[in-house]
């Protein structure tokens, strides 16, 4: 496939990367020299420098051939437009554009072909709102992502020394729990992926992935770690697209929420859009300013801001102030693994998770849903399975006779309403929703390969 990404930045960048690794056809613009001639000394790719919305630099990059657009810059409406001169002057079939302000998200009757011809909006702001929300419901988390609508989670959890499963086997999880049904999908000790198996004991300190539908999360979750309470407080740090979404969203749960804005205008008018939010003016990290309105007591703190370095201070003193979790937005890939080890229990990256939306539009094979997992490191995908027995090399198969590549597993299949956790007598059926863990991400053009149809295999 022939993409066209616009934007050499925190996300066009490592998704030009990934898609390159692929085999796709790449071609990235960017006004910034240095940038798309460090990308193109680095990749096996094309690059143009110029200004993304301009039809004769559109027409370098060669957008006349192109299957997909990416406009992914930095600026709403430079994406826009880009998208305009794409469909206008290249009519090119896909068209994808990362879009911030509210003020346009608000009105999805814009997004037409005969307005602003964008096909797949991505929103950041709204991406990591969701993100840190599912961390706040699932107490202990380190990644929670969803699949089938929100009927299926995948949840990455840290093993406690007081939880129930450590020192067992995998295989008394059904025993222990026996109306719930789950499946661990990957195990990471000290930083090296184990493939689980039925005899594999979970140890203190082990980072589990496991699958579960949605409402038994919780069950498996305390069997993981010590039984945590339910998350009645929180504090957010930044009054921004993040941190004010956030508030507005807690608002409609029990939680009791206080939010901090070093801005005083911003900070009123942030005041004014919520209801049972307690906004305050001031600076987050400020030591004083923590004590008085005594962080320290509450279950969760957050730090959004758009200064990585404030998120870090502020979060860390919050932790020595004896705050239950500390999560902080991190935009610099460099900065996430140094803060696992500060103390701060979970780094939460916009781009990574903003990569995997992008890269849901572009796989082939009919991927419904990607999710970045262990900051980029590993995928999660939900696959159709389309075809019948004679075309598919999975559908009328039961899960222990498909042929996965090594790293590769399957946690659970959607058929319709019913949530089918992956054991060896399940059998693909025509339609479902396969979900799948990839230790190794370079392993996606193998499991796509996998679920195409009428490729002459049998």
């Amino acid at each position: 496939m022939k993409i066209v990404i616009l934007g050499a930045g925190q996300v066009g960048a490592p998704v030009a990367e990934q898609l390159a690794l692929e085999g796709h056809d790449i071609t990235v613009v960017d006004r910034d020299g240095d940038k798309v001639a460090a990308l193109g000394e680095r990749l096996d790719i094309q690059t143009v420098r110029g200004q993304a919305a301009y039809p004769h630099i559109l027409e370098e990059a060669g957008m006349g051939a192109a299957d997909m657009v990416l406009a992914v810059t930095g600026t709403d409406e430079v994406n826009m437009v880009a998208c305009q001169m794409a469909e206008t002057l290249f009519h090119t079939p896909t068209k994808l554009a990362r879009l911030r302000a509210p003020e346009y998200l608000a009105h999805p009757e814009l997004f037409n072909r005969e307005a602003v011809p964008v096909d797949y909006i991505i929103s950041p702001e709204q991406v990591v709102t969701d993100s840190i929300h599912r961390l706040i419901e699932h107490p202990g988390s380190l990644q929670v992502v969803d699949f089938a609508g929100g009927r299926v989670r995948l949840v990455g959890v840290r093993a406690d020394a007081d939880g129930p499963l450590v020192g067992h086997q995998l295989q008394e999880l059904r025993q222990r729990m026996p109306g719930v049904d789950t499946r661990v999908a990957a195990i990471y000790r000290r930083g090296q992926a184990l493939i689980p198996e039925g005899q594999t004991v979970i140890e203190e300190g082990d980072e589990v992935f496991f699958i579960a539908a949605r409402e038994h999360i919780q069950s498996v979750l305390r069997s993981l770690r010590a039984v945590e309470d339910t998350v009645r407080t929180v504090a957010i740090v930044g009054g921004g697209k993040i941190g004010s979404s956030l508030a507005k969203a807690l608002e409609r749960t029990p939680v009791q929420v206080k939010l901090i804005d070093h801005n005083a205008r911003n900070a009123a008018e942030v005041a004014a859009g919520l209801k049972n939010t307690l906004v305050l003016q001031g600076d987050g990290a400020d030591e004083e300013l923590l004590r008085e309105e005594n962080i320290g007591a509450m279950n969760v703190f957050v730090a959004v801001t758009n200064d990585d370095e404030a998120n870090i201070l502020s979060s860390m003193l919050a932790k020595r102030m004896g705050v239950g979790r500390a999560v902080t937005l991190i935009n610099r890939g460099a900065y996430v693994d140094l803060v696992q080890q500060t103390g701060i229990d979970v780094a939460v990256s916009p781009h990574q998770a903003t990569i995997g939306r992008i890269l849901a539009h572009v796989r082939r094979g009919d991927v419904a849903m990607v999710h970045s997992l262990r900051r980029g490191a590993a995928e999660a995908l939900e696959v159709l399975a389309h075809g019948d027995a004679s075309t598919s090399r999975v559908i009328g198969k039961r899960l222990d006779e498909v042929r996965l590549p090594k790293g590769v597993t399957i946690g659970a299949i959607v058929r319709g309403d019913q949530v089918l956790i992956a054991h060896r007598h399940v059998v693909i059926e025509p339609e479902d929703h396969v979900i799948l863990f990839l230790v190794d991400k370079r392993k996606i053009a193998q499991v796509e390969k996998l679920f195409q149809v009428g490729l002459g295999f049998f």
